[in-house]
C-alpha cells in the first residue's frame, strides 16, 4: 500500500512539473504577434523606442526599405519623433504567419498616413518579422521591409515637343525602340530584329523631357544634343542607364 502510495505521488510530481514546464513553453499565437507589431509601428510617430527596445532581441538583424542594414541599437536610434508640422498613423494589415516550436514568422502590410503641415500623403510597406523564443521570452531575431512600388504623379502635358520625340532609337544592331505619338499621347514600343517584344506602352510625362510607364519602376528621359535635336532615349532605372541612340 505505502509503495503504491509513493508511486502515486511520484506521477503526480511528475505530471506537475511537466505541465509547468509545458506552461513556460507555450506558443505564441498570430493574433499576439500582431498586436505586438501594431504597438510597435505606434510608437514611431513619437518616437518611442520603448517597445522596439523590449520586442527586439539584442542580436537582431533588420533591413529597412531604403537599404540599410542595421543592428538592434541602429535600428532602436532610427526611432525619433516626427519633425513639427508632421503626423501620421501606420495600421498592420493582412498579416499571416507560420508558428513552430520556438520560431514564429509574421509576414504584413503596413498601410501608412502621413500629415505633411496639412497635406496628406500614403505609403505602403510590406514585412516579414522572425521571432524567437529564448528563455520563455518572444523577440524578433530578423525583419526586413519592401515597398510597393508607386507610379509618380503625372505633370502637365505639353504635346508640342512630342514630335521631337517621335523616332527610332538603337542600342545594339537588330534592338530597337519606337516611340510614336498619337495627339496628346506619347508611346513606346521594343523591337528585336523587326519584331515586337512588347505591347505599345504608354509613355507618362512626370515633367521635361522625363517620362514614366504604369507600373514599370524607373524613368524614360530624352536627351538633347548641342544642336537642340533629340539624340537619345535614356532608359533609367536604379540610377543606371541604356542608351538609346536615334536612329530616325
Amino acid at each position: 500500500m505505502r509503495a503504491n502510495l509513493c508511486m502515486l505521488l511520484i506521477m503526480s510530481m511528475l505530471v506537475g512539473a511537466s505541465a509547468c514546464r509545458d506552461q513556460g513553453r507555450e506558443s505564441i499565437t498570430q493574433e499576439e504577434l500582431v498586436r505586438r507589431t501594431q504597438v510597435l509601428v505606434d510608437a514611431v510617430a513619437s518616437g518611442d523606442q520603448t517597445p522596439w527596445k523590449s520586442y527586439f532581441a539584442e542580436d537582431a538583424m533588420f533591413f529597412d526599405e531604403r537599404g540599410e542594414n542595421m543592428n538592434k541599437e541602429q535600428l532602436v536610434s532610427s526611432i525619433t519623433p516626427l519633425p513639427q508640422g508632421y503626423s501620421g498613423n501606420i495600421k498592420v494589415v493582412d498579416a499571416k504567419s507560420h508558428i513552430e516550436g520556438d520560431v514564429a514568422i509574421l509576414i504584413y502590410d503596413l498601410d501608412e498616413t502621413e500629415y505633411v503641415y496639412g497635406q496628406t500623403e500614403k505609403a505602403r510597406y510590406h514585412e516579414t518579422d522572425t521571432w524567437m523564443r529564448r528563455n520563455g521570452s518572444w523577440q524578433i531575431v530578423a525583419g526586413q521591409v519592401l515597398r510597393y512600388y508607386a507610379d509618380p504623379a503625372p505633370g502637365e502635358v505639353d504635346a508640342r515637343s512630342y514630335k521631337d520625340y517621335a523616332g527610332r532609337y538603337e542600342a545594339a544592331p537588330g534592338k530597337m525602340v519606337e516611340t510614336t505619338q498619337d495627339g496628346d499621347h506619347l508611346f513606346y514600343q521594343r523591337f528585336a530584329d523587326s519584331k515586337p517584344r512588347a505591347p505599345k506602352a504608354e509613355l507618362i510625362v512626370e515633367g521635361g523631357p522625363i517620362f514614366f510607364r504604369k507600373g514599370v519602376e524607373g524613368r524614360i528621359l530624352f536627351r538633347r544634343a548641342k544642336n537642340g535635336k533629340v539624340d537619345a532615349l535614356i532608359d533609367r532605372r536604379n540610377n543606371e542607364d541604356v542608351v538609346w541612340k536615334k536612329i530616325k
